[in-house]
């Protein structure tokens, strides 16, 4: 919108031309995003503590914890409103990648208002069903794939990288492609859903791993940069570089909000919405790997999880009583069970995931 602005004015203020530059644009993402959540936030949280839409505490998790019962929920709405008025202000609406990610996320951002709705306003303590979920999960993330696959213009625009390696490209054919983009969509929204579960935990890595995405975005739309780093140009994906700003200046504004103690919680509005993001804009720019190792801790709570309710599953049947691999799942409530505090776990998480993040971006030139 005021990039269109812009370019109407810079035909007689040739001043107003600096705004195509996509670098400063994603700055004044990151800050026109940071501002909105500040100025909103603290008024939201109150609205949402007037509604009693407080945050309901698992009776099986650690004792600390039930102190948190009632706390604000569904503040991720903040961060989803921020980035869409944002992107909607400082990214080139003509560029098909734009709505795809923005659609994508909240579309997912929908499914997960629902749940969060059902469970702290109608009392229901199921939400929306694990089937209902995930078939919406599905039907959006198997959309995006028919249309990232139907608007490729390069074959390397479907094939699967491995980063480290020069050459290790593989042509994936219309299927491969197609269950590939479901799967990095779906298993990063719910991975990221999982890593929810402490405050601050889950949204500063999504603040980290964001950031890289939008310097990938950057040189896969550069058409010199990706040749010069060995990454498939993609033309328009430097644009996302917007969309992932504006989800970092949001994200470090709910932080504020967010950080132990808590004053809000994201709820699944939010940490489904954005981990959807984070696939979406990977699958365009072509980096599922990096954004496995970047997000690498989202990786290992959603594992954990499935490890945990496998076994228990297993070890029932086979011999009539559930055991677990570990303490309490997912991952981050097993070291508070190992007597870790909890702003130990998390800052402890955000370092893994800065070192993960710096192995990602070491892949731009290690190929």
């Amino acid at each position: 919108m005021l990039l269109a602005l812009a370019q109407w004015f810079s035909q007689d203020v040739r001043t107003f031309a600096v705004f195509n530059y996509i670098t400063l644009r994603a700055v004044f993402a990151a800050m026109t995003a940071l501002f909105i959540s500040f100025m909103v936030g603290p008024a939201m949280i109150r609205k949402l503590a007037q509604m009693k839409i407080g945050q309901s505490v698992r009776s099986d998790g650690p004792q600390t914890h039930l102190v948190k019962a009632g706390t604000p929920t569904m503040g991720g709405a903040l961060i989803l409103t921020s980035v869409a008025i944002t992107t909607l202000l400082w990214g080139d609406l003509t560029n098909p990648y734009i709505w795809v990610v923005l659609l994508t996320t909240i579309g997912i951002g929908a499914v997960g208002w629902v749940d969060d709705y059902r469970k702290v306003v109608q009392r229901n303590s199921d939400g929306l069903s694990a089937k209902a979920k995930i078939f919406w999960q599905s039907l959006i993330a198997l959309a995006v794939g028919v249309y990232l696959w139907t608007h490729a213009s390069l074959p390397a625009h479907t094939e699967f990288i491995v980063p480290f390696f020069k050459y290790a490209v593989f042509p994936l054919g219309m299927v491969g492609f197609i269950v590939m983009v479901y799967l990095v969509i779906v298993g990063s929204s719910n991975a990221v859903n999982l890593t929810d579960g402490l405050d601050g935990l889950a949204i500063m890595p999504t603040v980290m791993v964001a950031s890289a995405l939008a310097i990938f975005s950057y040189v896969a739309g550069h058409a010199v940069f990706a040749k010069y780093l060995g990454v498939p140009h993609v033309p328009g994906a430097g644009e996302l570089a917007v969309f992932c700003a504006a989800i970092a200046g949001a994200g470090l504004a709910f932080l504020w909000f967010n950080a132990y103690p808590a004053e809000v919680f994201m709820g699944d509005v939010g940490a489904l919405a954005l981990g959807a993001a984070l696939g979406t804009v990977a699958v365009i720019v072509r980096q599922e790997i990096v954004l496995f190792i970047m997000g690498g801790v989202f990786v290992v709570e959603a594992i954990s999880v499935m490890l945990q309710v496998s076994y228990f599953k297993y070890t029932k049947k086979r011999f009539g009583v559930g055991k677990r691999i570990f303490l309490m799942a997912p991952l981050h409530h097993h070291f508070e069970q190992k007597g870790w505090k909890e702003t130990q776990v998390v800052v402890r998480f955000w370092i893994i995931t800065m070192l993960l993040v710096l192995i990602g971006l070491a892949t731009l030139k290690l190929r």
